[in-house]
């Protein structure tokens, strides 16, 4: 279920689009403002695509006195909940499900971010010859809001993100929003959603920043024009086998990252080219892969999206951070906790061979959180570490870490932001 606001006559009329097996359809919507557009003649296209729960959506009505548009320093967090929510929260998995509302804020190059805006979900349209189009001048983010059994909203460490696209940005020669500007850009996001934030324990919601060089550019070089979006999905577990172990395939042609290059930031590139050895994994009943340098072929990197952790003798290790592998935020987190547990942690280069003596693995990242790792193939030797669930270290990690997000337990830490 979506919303959206029409034009017509100096005012607003505003829809609920409700399930129905009547034949799909395209609505163009055209909106007053102009940070969403780039020229007078384009307008915002939403699309409605058949879906698992029906085929199409059937328009009613709906009175509403609100602005389609909204300035995110004058935005009521007070949002009408006028209608449930058609979900299983039960069954939710890690998919795309749109919401309500996005975010929006440009800048030139050589400027500032400024004027961000929220306006109802939907595609956008872009020039043909932007430079994230045609280099891939763009940069992503993700990170989770939970609701509390008291209903309020927990951010997990917003400003962490906010920092890695700094950096992220400044490697890709891009103007990026202040730390402050993408923490509230984020609330205002979230609280303009939070109908979509499934119930305590039930998941949460994902929220994707992207920064992007949206300028229209032939030849090879920063963008011209800006676009910082913030979009957000309610989901459930990232792998299907949910918190039980997952299997790993160690792929030992295809590499990830390379030294010197983009393999440290969250650059939209860096994915892409994962997918070749991710789908071969799949199709072979693996859940996902596990990457090594590319210089010696030896030394443990990462999975797909997100980090690996090893534990032998209650000691943790995992692979230290020089460029090629990204700085997760959960890795970060995890990290942090196992220390203040009392766990030697250790930041170093982790060979492949010492996963034949691992007591247990498991990775981190936004989307998995911790999950662990029930077995991984290398050179069609499978190693295994407990397929009937978390290991006694990673148990420990993981509820520790949930416990904070979800707010169970008191954040000593002062990691969480919350919203009312």
């Amino acid at each position: 279920m979506e919303r959206g606001g029409v034009v017509s006559g100096g005012f607003h009329q505003n829809y609920i689009l409700y399930p129905s097996r009547a034949a799909a359809f395209t609505t163009r919507l055209h909106y007053p403002f102009s940070s969403i557009r780039n020229s007078p003649s384009s307008s915002l296209r939403i699309r409605h695509s058949p879906c698992s729960i029906s085929s199409s959506f059937i328009i009613h009505e709906v009175s509403r006195n609100r602005c389609d548009a909204v300035s995110s320093n004058s935005y009521s967090t007070d949002v009408t909940e006028f209608a449930e929510i058609e979900i299983d929260w039960d069954k939710i998995d890690f998919g795309f499900k749109p919401t309500d509302y996005m975010y929006s804020m440009k800048c030139s190059r050589g400027g500032d971010f400024s004027n961000g805006q929220l306006q109802p979900f939907g595609n956008i349209e872009v020039n043909p010859s932007a430079a994230v189009l045609n280099y891939g001048q763009g940069l992503f983010e993700g990170l989770k809001a939970y609701r509390k059994q008291d209903g309020n909203i927990l951010l997990f460490r917003p400003e962490e993100n906010a920092i890695r696209m700094r950096n992220g940005a400044d490697r890709m020669c891009m103007p990026s929003p202040t730390v402050q500007q993408f923490v509230e850009a984020v609330k205002t996001t979230v609280l303009a959603n939070k109908r979509w934030i499934p119930p305590p324990g039930k998941g949460s919601l994902y929220i994707r920043p992207l920064l992007m060089g949206t300028g229209a550019v032939l030849g090879l070089a920063p963008a011209p024009e800006y676009t910082f979006l913030i979009f957000v999905s309610p989901v459930g577990n990232y792998f299907k086998e949910g918190v039980a172990p997952i299997n790993l395939i160690v792929e030992n042609e295809f590499h990830r990252a390379t030294p010197g290059g983009t393999g440290g930031v969250k650059t939209i590139g860096n994915y892409a080219a994962v997918l070749k050895a991710q789908s071969i994994a799949k199709a072979k009943g693996y859940s996902d892969v596990l990457y090594l340098d590319c210089v010696h072929n030896r030394y443990l990197e990462e999975v797909s999206s997100c980090n690996i952790f090893i534990v032998k003798d209650n000691v943790i290790s995992t692979p230290e951070i020089k460029g090629t592998i990204l700085p997760g935020i959960t890795r970060k987190s995890i990290i942090e906790v196992a220390r203040s547990l009392g766990f030697k942690v250790e930041e170093r280069n982790v060979t492949v061979d010492e996963l034949v003596e691992a007591d247990e693995v498991f990775c981190t990242g936004t989307a998995v959180v911790l999950s662990p790792v029930g077995s991984i193939t290398y050179k069609s030797q499978r190693f295994s570490y407990g397929e009937d669930g978390f290991g006694t270290v990673s148990k420990q990690l993981y509820t520790s870490l949930t416990s904070l997000q979800m707010g169970l337990t008191e954040d000593n830490m002062n990691w969480t932001v919350q919203l009312s």
